[in-house]
């Protein structure tokens, strides 16, 4: 039997993924916030499920979320900055709910071989709305499974099977998403992978292996073009237009992936799971770039934070696979599904949440810089819409990440109400919904404020 919290080998390597559920800062909140009863739920938790890391056990447990907000089961509210990206509208927004419950009312599900008015408005309605010839849809019970349609179409549009990615993105959690992924946690000890995944560096000058400092010069863009031109036979680049921690490619970076993806036969295939539907301050990440992929995938909020929904959005000229299955899936055109999508979209745009995320995350990124210049421990403050991170170091000089300060301002921030992720062991990573208010934001980096204070002061003590 794995115990779950038995030492793990390579735990510095394993910890660059995020708070790990056995680590000490765990225990120690946990002691002091766990009842009896959240304590037994745990438990059975731990009994039933199998046992995984980053889950197995759970923190904590909930009894109800709505908006920014999610109440754990001793009625301790936090406002949710990480919500695993599904709250763009928030938790429990009453027009998803109400298009839920009326569909259900109606047509509950959509047999195989049949089609159905829900889930071809919603269809409709993306190929509308996203960047250039981006009009074929097919949809997916989750952003994993997206991903996969999207490299079978890939390699049947273009006749070739290898693939380009980045270190340290994040695609899914199945074989074919982890063979093009880059995580440690997902990669270790599964092989062997999908053959003919290479994978570069990411586009992070923080931490960027061509030396190229402050003044970016674009050399890791360089090297996948020389990648692509080696390699031959690639049938697309796949890669997050930017990464949840958040990392920001330079402005010419994905123009000149494209170029190179144009001038070599390969295609482009964007991963917007995460951060698509407005949390970059545009609907779709990529039209900050002006550029438009041959794919680009949906998920998490696609749902309105309560259905598991996702989408591949395709060029018109990759409608060429009618012979092959690439999804097939059972909930493919779940119409209760495709109608809380549908309400999404409209939530997104009649509450004029895209402006919303760009103006507020304006103000929450001048707030963060403010909070670098009196805090010695932060690094880095950046942010495109309510797509935030603080970058915690030791050592700005050397770039040496603040790992266990990090978790430890975490959990000081969970006790005062405020509930974020770890992203690369040291960046505190803020995703809110777009919903959330100018008060309720200004009450969030209040929260950080002092963590970030209070822990500060035990390294001087």
């Amino acid at each position: 039997m794995n115990d779950s919290s038995a030492p793990v080998q390579n735990l510095d390597r394993l910890r660059s993924e995020g708070d790990l559920n056995f680590s000490p800062q765990r225990r120690a909140w946990a002691a002091e916030n766990i009842s009896v009863e959240t304590q037994r739920l745990l438990d059975e938790d731990a009994r039933y499920f199998l046992h995984q890391s980053l889950s197995t056990p759970c923190l904590n447990a909930l009894q109800s979320c709505q908006g920014a907000w999610i109440e754990d089961a001793e009625g301790r509210r936090y406002l949710d900055f990480h919500g695993n990206n599904v709250h763009q509208v928030g938790f429990g927004h009453p027009r998803v709910i109400a298009a839920i419950k009326q569909q259900l009312d109606t047509l509950s599900f959509c047999t195989r071989r049949y089609t159905c008015e829900p889930a071809i408005a919603l269809a409709k309605k993306l190929s509308e709305i996203a960047p250039g010839d981006l009009n074929r849809v097919l949809f997916a019970p989750g952003g994993t499974s997206a991903i996969g349609m999207a490299l079978k179409l890939a390699r049947i549009a273009t006749g070739r099977f290898k693939f380009i990615s980045m270190w340290d993105s994040f695609h899914g959690a199945s074989l074919d998403a982890i063979s093009v992924g880059g995580e440690a946690m997902f990669r270790n000890g599964i092989g062997p992978l999908l053959p003919g995944c290479e994978h570069v560096p990411p586009p992070d000058h923080r931490h960027c292996p061509f030396s190229c400092g402050e003044t970016c010069n674009l050399a890791c863009a360089d090297y996948l073009e020389y990648v692509l031109d080696k390699e031959g036979e690639v049938a697309a680049v796949i890669g997050e237009t930017v990464r949840c921690a958040p990392f920001i490619p330079p402005p010419d970076y994905w123009k000149r992936i494209r170029a190179a993806c144009n001038e070599h036969g390969a295609l482009l295939i964007l991963d917007e799971i995460p951060i698509g539907l407005g949390r970059t301050g545009r609907m779709f990440a990529c039209e900050h770039y002006d550029i438009v992929p041959d794919m680009l995938v949906l998920g998490k909020g696609l749902g309105g934070g309560i259905f598991p929904l996702a989408a591949l959005l395709a060029r018109e000229g990759l409608n060429v696979a009618a012979g092959q299955a690439l999804g097939h899936y059972t909930h493919e055109k779940n119409p209760v599904a495709c109608a809380a999508g549908l309400a999404t979209l409209q939530v997104i745009e009649e509450e004029a949440l895209v402006e919303h995320s760009r103006a507020l995350g304006d103000r929450a990124l001048q707030h963060m810089r403010q909070m670098a210049k009196r805090h010695p421990l932060i690094g880095d403050a950046r942010g495109l819409g309510l797509l935030m991170g603080i970058e915690l170091l030791r050592n700005k000089q050397a770039l040496t990440r603040a790992t266990d300060e990090a978790e430890q301002v975490m959990y000081a921030a969970l006790r005062r109400g405020l509930n974020f992720k770890i992203t690369m062991s040291n960046v505190l990573t803020l995703t809110p919904a777009l919903t959330i208010s100018p008060e309720e934001l200004d009450r969030a980096l209040a929260i950080l404020d002092e963590a970030i204070g209070e822990v500060e002061g035990l390294r001087i003590a």
